[in-house]
């Protein structure tokens, strides 16, 4: 089943409440920031066909989640976040991500009365929390952050590509796919790499 709005109207959307969807994307490459992004939705506003292309954005083709990123900010407020691979070192990527979230949250125009928050954990915010599990794929506001958070984030990395070229960062977005080890056993990590994930930590060691 699609995502729909019934979470958010259950959490107090009809009666006037700002409810934030807030999704992260980034935990599990070896390189870059870890994003995320914070959504309020006011459903009557929304398009249809925006509303109706709204879901989980690993599902969606890259020009889809393009086409509705750019469309989203003229009817929802929306904010991104992220955290730096520095902090993830110093973090941990769990601590990070939840960093990236208060960060996008507290970027809206004024706290949300909810968030929402994808899975089942959530970073302690100045407002109050709610979690759903595989909540991208259920709730529309959660969908439309991952989605930002998304073209956020492959868009940074399709920019450090250009700076650092050899790790196919365009393609492969960080994660360690064969084309991104290949680099990494060539060329070392960069300032970009994450120092806490293997395998760059070993290649650190042996570099030592």
């Amino acid at each position: 089943m699609p995502p729909d709005y019934s979470t958010e109207l259950g959490l107090g959307a009809g009666d006037g409440l700002r409810i934030a969807g807030v999704d992260e994307v980034g935990r599990g490459p070896l390189a870059g920031p870890v994003y995320a992004a914070a959504v309020c939705l006011s459903l009557e506003r929304l398009p249809a066909d925006l509303r109706d292309g709204l879901d989980d954005s690993k599902k969606l083709l890259p020009a889809e989640r393009e086409r509705i990123a750019e469309l989203l900010p003229r009817y929802a407020e929306t904010a991104i976040g992220r955290a730096e691979v520095e902090e993830i070192d110093s973090l941990n990527i769990l601590q990070a991500a939840f960093l990236a979230m208060r960060r996008a949250v507290e970027a809206l125009s004024c706290l949300p009365d909810v968030a929402l928050v994808d899975g089942n954990r959530a970073p302690v915010l100045a407002c109050r929390c709610e979690t759903l599990v595989r909540g991208d794929g259920r709730s529309f506001s959660i969908a439309a952050a991952s989605i930002l958070a998304k073209v956020a984030r492959d868009r940074e990395m399709a920019r450090l590509a250009l700076e650092h070229p050899g790790y196919a960062w365009e393609r492969n977005k960080g994660y360690s796919t064969r084309d991104h080890l290949e680099g990494l056993q060539r060329l070392g990590p960069c300032v970009h790499h994450r120092r806490s994930f293997e395998p760059v930590r070993q290649l650190l060691v042996v570099a030592g």
